[in-house]
């Protein structure tokens, strides 16, 4: 954080901005856990002072859902035109130079987000008697909107509840694909509260060269790996936006409230929306917002529309859209349009990017089966897979490689089990001993193979056991269980 007395003159308003965000979370956190008046007051003094020097650097108001611009007006949206040696994450595009990856922190200045520390885990360790998801011990969800007041609600018994998404362009899913349903199911569980599952069908029909039967074919298909991974039926409902929409007079006029509060001009400063768009995409993002609001399911939560909402999501993709970047700038405008709408902002829990197989500077395709473990391979598939495609940070060399040691940063076996592998003693041991040189990138790629092989056959088991009835049952508007006092 900057120094307030001596350095916050001096800071970027990039820093300065980043600074607010996590001196605001620090009071709500205070708050929270009723600390001294004193500290409280301290902690307050301090974030009114790096309010006052953002405004004169920037010569208006800090809002936490607009960072101060980094682009110049000929370069917006321009993935050419940002410089090759920096991160570039908008809604279209997700490029980095590095083999490590994107830097998150920049990321988290760049959103304007907050970061999820050490004291944030804590606190959801505390209010859930539950031992942290190894995605939160591990910074795999590393950023966050308003989680504080989430647990706000939890600790003081008012409900909030989860939703999350699929766009269902094919019928295979990859591993990749996996993470936020892992952590859902995890937050549902340690929570035990009610989710709701958007599969954005009418969105793939828009920007896909897809039927309308193809995508609600692939609708029911993706439905059963969801199901797939263990989501109590009692607390889930998955829907289709082409089967929904007709069906709910609540979740509609959300979607025209949200559309009457968005221009055009918006829409397309965001999305990059040309005039050869069709309609339809204009008009989508007010579809994607509308789960974000509880009235918007009426059968669930009586008409309520107080209730917060809890999004967690993968970063590097729309949440379940096609528009192939970050999904944060939907639900920025989605926090930005619910106050005048006269809802509660959705919270966000972002989580990190998903490499592919030929590493962190590549993205994955559903059109280049080697880019990535999906859900229908094989055994010996998986193990070909990696074998032939994990991108090594091993030496050239077996010499080398013992006298200099991998380097785990970017090496892509390493980077899957950090998401896959549980044990966290046996994954610092792989660290060490492969940064040590001791284990080779053979013997590194054979510890993933041991992992994904039992992840992947385990999941397709439970997915035969999911049957047409089970997913028209997950997908039938209906009252859901779950207790609030």
């Amino acid at each position: 954080m900057a120094d307030v007395t001596n350095g916050e003159r001096c800071a970027s308003p990039q820093e300065l901005f980043s600074s607010i965000a996590a001196q605001g979370e620090r009071v709500k956190s205070l708050k929270a856990r009723k600390a001294p008046k004193e500290e409280i007051d301290s902690a307050v003094k301090m974030l009114l002072s790096l309010k006052t020097s953002y405004k004169e650097a920037m010569g208006e108001d800090y809002k936490a859902d607009c960072p101060p611009g980094n682009s110049t007006p000929d370069s917006h949206g321009d993935p050419e035109a940002v410089d090759d040696k920096e991160d570039f994450v908008d809604p279209w595009t997700v490029r980095t130079s590095s083999a490590k990856g994107i830097d998150y922190d920049k990321l988290i200045v760049q959103f304007g987000s907050s970061k999820i520390d050490k004291e944030l885990v804590n606190r959801i360790e505390r209010a859930t008697g539950q031992r942290p998801h190894r995605f939160l011990r591990r910074g795999i969800f590393f950023s966050h909107r308003d989680m504080n007041q989430v647990l706000d609600a939890y600790e003081n018994k008012k409900p909030f509840y989860l939703y999350t998404g699929r766009g269902p362009s094919s019928e295979a899913m990859h591993v990749g694909h996996l993470i936020p349903f892992i952590f859902t199911k995890w937050l549902q569980d340690v929570f035990d509260v009610p989710l709701v599952v958007q599969m954005s069908d009418d969105e793939k029909y828009l920007w896909k060269d897809l039927t309308l039967e193809q995508v609600y074919g692939y609708t029911l298909e993706n439905a059963k790996d969801i199901i797939a991974c263990g989501f109590d039926v009692n607390k889930t409902f998955i829907f289709s936006d082409l089967d929904y929409m007709g069906m709910s007079p609540g979740f509609y006029k959300n979607v025209v409230k949200i559309q009457k509060h968005v221009t055009f001009n918006q829409v397309k400063g965001i999305f990059g929306f040309t005039d050869s768009d069709c309609i339809g995409k204009i008009s989508f993002p007010a579809i994607q917002a509308a789960p974000s609001f509880s009235n918007s399911f009426p059968q669930i939560f009586h008409g309520q529309a107080d209730i917060q909402c809890l999004i967690p999501c993968a970063i590097d993709q729309s949440l379940w859209g096609s528009l192939r970047g970050c999904p944060d700038p939907y639900f920025r405008m989605t926090r930005d349009v619910a106050p005048r709408i006269g809802y509660p902002k959705p919270a966000l829990l972002h989580s990190t990017f998903f490499p592919a197989l030929q590493g962190a500077q590549t993205k994955m395709s559903a059109s280049d089966p080697n880019s990535s473990i999906f859900l229908t391979d094989t055994a010996k598939q998986i193990k070909t897979k990696v074998n032939k495609h994990a991108f090594s940070g091993g030496r050239d060399t077996i010499e080398e490689h013992r006298q200099f040691g991998g380097n785990c940063d970017v090496d892509v076996s390493f980077m899957y089990l950090t998401f896959f592998l549980e044990d966290d003693d046996k994954l610092e041991q792989i660290r060490k001993d492969y940064s040590s040189g001791a284990m080779l990138t053979g013997e590194l790629k054979k510890e993933l193979i041991d992992v994904l092989q039992p992840l992947v056959a385990e999941h397709q088991a439970r997915r035969k056991e999911v049957t047409d009835e089970m997913v028209k049952e997950f997908m039938t508007p209906r009252q859901l269980c779950f207790h609030y006092q």
